[in-house]
């Protein structure tokens, strides 16, 4: 059956912002939660929230200190609708930040990264768990300065969970984390491991990590990025990478909760894609939805499927205008199966859309 994509927005710059790197938070009533990494008034990014008809409200406009700027990842939403986020930049030190924005725009510092001994540059979004703890990565900073895994408390506090070394940990997670019932978190690093071409983690609460995977290029990728992964009911892991597998233009992989990993999906260019930055979303039958920055019949991008046996299917290749091009965020899906997605370019502007497809 045909897929139909619907740009539900496409950014102009100002006042909207450009460049939506970071995937979307959604509420009940299906509006739609984002940053921008560039535009709005001082042209250093925006969180801006779409409506499922399409209009689209800036609720912040960053300012770079002490608000931050350039926010890279995804948010993440509260019962009461409060919105989580970091920025890369900007701050008091000019590392990022984790900031607050309610549902009205009012928007709070949480906190201002130092380098040392809590990290900075966090380019992924955060965890939050039921006490309105946050969780997440900073990509450099910390004692070795090649990262940190971090938790932010709903008042501020930071604490260092974890400062990655390099070998056998890993080094410069750009992830989102994922989070266990048990408290556990799980992430992945863009570097480092025994091969220095990244690692699947898991970091208890109290700190303690563990190394799950060591990728190795080919046939199970390397340089796993944004967005980290996603987690069945199982315990079961699920990502990408953008380099590596069979035509080292990145895979669809799965790791156990024990380590084992496999390939699902070795990317080929076209017409399925290539370079998947994004990380994945499931639906309730276990199959997978992503995609990919480059590839597809027009080299820019495509939105994939793949099922929980490796069968991947594109659904939309991306042809700049309308649709948008260059899509580095995770998607989301609602109960019906729409999938919500960003990119970062095309669109009638050239400065990126939000798409819906059916």
């Amino acid at each position: 059956m045909a897929q139909t994509l619907t740009v539900l927005h496409s950014f102009s710059g100002n006042p909207d912002g450009s460049t939506p790197y970071g995937g979307f938070a959604r509420d009940s009533s299906g509006n739609l939660y984002g940053t921008t990494a560039q535009g709005g008034t001082s042209n250093l990014g925006t969180v801006f929230k779409t409506t499922s008809t399409g209009t689209t409200t800036v609720l912040h406009n960053f300012t770079g200190n002490p608000d931050g700027s350039t926010p890279y990842g995804a948010l993440v939403i509260d019962s009461s609708g409060n919105l989580y986020g970091t920025t890369i930049q900007g701050g008091t030190s000019n590392s990022g930040t984790v900031f607050k924005t309610t549902s009205t725009g009012t928007t709070t510092v949480l906190h201002s990264f130092a380098g040392n001994p809590d990290g900075s540059n966090p380019y992924g979004g955060l965890a939050l768990d039921s006490s309105g703890n946050l969780y997440g990565t900073t990509v450099i900073g910390g004692s070795s300065n090649t990262g940190t895994v971090f938790k932010t408390t709903s008042t501020g506090t930071t604490t260092v969970l974890h400062t990655f070394t390099g070998n056998p940990d890993g080094s410069r997670p750009f992830g989102n984390l994922v989070r266990d019932s048990s408290g556990n978190l799980y992430g992945t690093t863009t570097q480092g491991g025994t091969s220095n071409l990244g690692t699947v983690f898991k970091t208890t609460s109290t700190g303690t990590t563990t190394v799950l995977h060591s990728f190795l290029g080919n046939p199970d990728g390397s340089t796993p990025y944004y967005d980290g992964l996603v987690r069945d009911s199982s315990g079961n892991l699920y990502g990408t990478t953008i380099q590596g597998g069979s035509h080292n233009l990145g895979t669809v992989f799965k790791t156990t909760s024990t380590g084992t990993t496999t390939v699902l999906h070795s990317f080929a260019g076209n017409p399925d894609g290539s370079t998947p930055y994004a990380g994945l979303v499931a639906d309730s039958s276990g199959n997978l939805y992503g995609t990919t920055v480059n590839g597809g019949t027009s080299n820019i991008g495509t939105v994939f499927k793949t099922t929980s046996t490796g069968t991947t299917t594109v659904l939309h290749s991306l042809k700049g205008n309308p649709d948008g091009s260059l899509p580095y965020g995770s998607l989301i899906i609602d109960s019906t199966g729409t999938l919500y997605g960003p990119t970062t370019q095309g669109g009638t502007s050239n400065l990126g859309t939000v798409f819906k497809l059916k």
